[in-house]
């Protein structure tokens, strides 16, 4: 087996290396990519264009601002790219927002010295499209013989979970929140995860991009169970962007306000990121639609009631 140089730039992408036992070919990673702690050392090669750091009332505002004037979110150090020779680069084409795009790729390998990289793009709209990534990077790397001992036992969670949820009759209306102001409910694979764990998704369709939603108009789909999970936000910074949206009138008109049924979860390490965890993600979700029947995670630091 041949080790290839691969430089990763969005956060799943890398996790999903990392799964398949290719870590240490790894040269070169993003800014975002932070899982497992031991690619942190890992030069990376972007970093954002715009303040992404502050609340998320800014971080909208730079976000909009920069596409009404055609500006990218992410530079890419193109330098260092070049000094690193990958012959893989994995990108994606799913968000302008959440990572570099191919677009951003393609111009920094204009005049490319030597052998052009492979350049894989990973375009998850659906839950499902999680095991063609991991062909798509198993293929790529040349090790597609790995994928059945690390993609089979995901799949045997799922199934297992199948099992249980597939003949409920209640089904709890929940609306995973991906932003908080303004208010953006999550699409994508969640409304699958949603369908998966046992809930009746409100929002997009499933495959769909996430939308933007009024608070008045969330109020009115009545809501049983809300779960918040901001693109890019931990749970400590989910608990506490959420407290303007607490303070609004409108917040205690929710029935899952009411009913003490709103959670706050890490939307960056897990639900937000389609890789491995997506799983995990799954399984926190069926514990939120169903307490008595799923277990809480292990880990304190990915979920935690967040009250009315």
């Amino acid at each position: 087996m041949t080790k290839r140089r691969v430089v990763s730039l969005l956060p799943a992408g890398t996790e999903i290396v990392h799964s398949l036992g290719a870590a240490s070919w790894l040269v070169g990673r993003s800014h975002a990519c932070d899982y497992p702690a031991v690619v942190q050392p890992i030069p990376a090669v972007t970093a954002p264009s715009v303040a992404l750091g502050g609340s998320g009332v800014e971080i909208d505002r730079a976000v909009k601002s920069a596409g009404a004037e055609g500006r990218s979110l992410y530079q890419i150090n193109i330098s260092l790219l070049r000094e690193l020779t990958p012959e893989v680069i994995i990108t994606q084409g799913q968000c302008p927002v959440c990572a570099v795009s191919p677009a951003d790729v393609e111009r920094a390998l204009v005049d490319w010295p030597g052998p052009r990289p492979t350049v894989v793009s990973l375009t998850p709209a659906r839950f499902s499209d999680l095991w063609t990534d991991f062909w798509k990077v198993a293929s790529a790397l040349g090790i597609e013989d790995r994928i059945p001992s690390v993609v089979g036992p995901l799949k045997e969670r799922v199934v297992a979970m199948i099992g249980i949820t597939g003949g409920m009759t209640k089904r709890p209306r929940i609306a995973c929140v991906e932003w908080l102001d303004p208010l953006m409910l999550a699409g994508n694979w969640v409304p699958d995860m949603i369908e998966l764990a046992g809930g009746e998704p409100l929002g997009p369709a499933p495959g769909k991009h996430s939308g933007w939603i009024t608070l008045e108009a969330l109020v009115e789909e009545e809501p049983e169970v809300l779960a918040l999970m901001p693109c890019g936000f931990d749970l400590s910074k989910t608990v506490q962007e959420m407290k303007p949206l607490q303070a609004t009138p409108s917040w205690k008109a929710l029935p899952a306000v009411r009913s003490g049924r709103v959670y706050a979860v890490d939307g960056n390490a897990l639900f937000n990121r389609p890789g491995p965890r997506l799983v995990d993600s799954l399984e926190i979700l069926a514990h939120i639609l169903h307490p008595n029947v799923f277990p809480a995670p292990k880990a304190k630091s990915v979920l935690a009631p967040a009250g009315g």
